[in-house]
């Protein structure tokens, strides 16, 4: 497949590895951009914007669903609202949303709800996707539900619930919708196409994705390919923590479903091109365009503070999280120490790296297995160091 798009000069080993994803590592279609100090030094894609139905080929301005990569935009809400003294990260979360203290979550705290460790990671009974995209079904079951753990003493991962407390608590503070939030004071401004809600009148753009069984990584991946035997076990017990967690709204679903991507679900359905995902990082922590960053420094720090490290209850690894964004780890490797972001489960992934000023955004419609570290997106961040030696 033909690989479309610009590199900046020095650059170039960026277009080989995402050629080389076309070719050895069985993509179908992806885009992938990054940012340096602000100016768009990668933008490329490449393959068919279907994954499921050939034929359309994916052009400049193709977005698609990311999955869990949309819970740093997300979270970015919250930390702007924060960065604005409109919310306290060390306020119970009733103070916002009284409903929420039932079931001994009275205790529970802003940065609690932000870092997955407020402990509802699942509910006692799944919601159907009309229940999930109502506004109402998600915020009430999450507000009743019993937690998990005590909130603060441990920290698994919100794979469906947080779209509920991120945008409940928006909601609240607000008046507007998360999306909405995120439209009018970040997107727009910034010319992004990435939505929480995908409007009408862009859902053509909007390509198809499709699960796929991930080829042979090569030996040059340096990822391990046989998950351990307790992550195995998770997955297969529909009884455990890890299955709940993300079978929080009843499977199956489609995910390319029109109504399902109109709705808004920040955890899991936020729509994005590659250049949009790394163009929100850059903006956010070294400004695009003359413009500041929209963080300000002590919010860099309190987004990649890590406030949750070790065992995940969830995902039966030893994960890091900071406020609303995972940070560089094992479990996600980023591009350095300092790099915060969020991948999405499937493939596709966005974070920055404010010590080398690099955002980063990598979008594809070829769902694999990989939950926090897809080979695809680690060869093109291993090109993307080799450019900054």
């Amino acid at each position: 497949m033909s690989v479309h798009g610009t590199v900046a000069d020095g650059f170039e080993p960026v277009r080989d590895a995402f050629a080389a994803n076309l070719a050895q590592r069985g993509e179908r279609g992806a885009a992938v951009a990054v940012h340096r100090h602000g100016r768009l030094v990668v933008d490329l894609w490449a393959g068919e914007a279907h994954a499921d139905r050939p034929g359309t080929p994916w052009r400049s301005d193709t977005a698609q669903v990311i999955r869990s990569a949309g819970k740093g935009p997300a979270a970015a809400v919250l930390l702007l609202l924060h960065q604005r003294g409109l919310l306290d990260l060390d306020a119970p979360v009733s103070a916002y949303w009284p409903r929420f203290k039932a079931a001994g979550k009275e205790a529970a705290r802003v940065r609690q709800l932000l870092t997955h460790r407020v402990g509802v990671p699942a509910l006692e009974v799944p919601l159907t996707v009309a229940q999930a995209l109502d506004g109402v079904s998600g915020p009430r079951a999450v507000a009743a539900q019993a937690p998990a753990w005590e909130p603060g003493t441990d920290h698994g991962y919100h794979a469906q619930t947080y779209s509920w407390l991120l945008g409940e608590l928006v909601l609240r503070v607000t008046g507007r919708t998360l999306g909405q939030w995120f439209a009018r004071e970040i997107a727009r401004p910034l010319g992004l196409d990435l939505w929480f809600g995908v409007p009408e009148a862009e859902a053509h753009r909007v390509g198809r994705v499709a699960v796929a069984q991930e080829p042979p990584v090569v030996a040059s991946a340096g990822l391990r390919t046989r998950p351990k035997q307790s992550v195995v076990d998770a997955y297969a017990d529909p009884a455990s923590l890890t299955n709940r967690a993300f079978g929080a709204i009843e499977l199956p679903y489609d995910e390319n479903d029109a109504a399902y991507l109109r709705g808004e679900l920040p955890a899991s359905n936020a729509v994005a091109t590659a250049r949009s995902l790394s163009r929100c990082y850059a903006a956010l922590t070294t400004g695009v365009d003359d413009r500041a960053p929209l963080f300000a420094p002590a919010t860099v720090a309190v987004a990649r503070s890590a406030e949750s490290e070790g065992p995940d209850r969830v995902l039966v690894v030893n994960t890091r999280f900071g406020h609303g964004f995972m940070l560089h780890g094992p479990s996600c490797p980023l591009l350095a120490p300092g790099s915060f972001g969020h991948p999405g489960r499937g493939g596709s992934l966005g974070f920055a790296d404010p010590e080398s000023g690099v955002a980063f955004g990598y979008v594809t419609n070829t769902l694999y297995k990989s939950v926090t570290a897809d080979a695809r997106a680690q060869a093109l961040l291993r090109a993307v160091r080799t450019c900054l030696r």
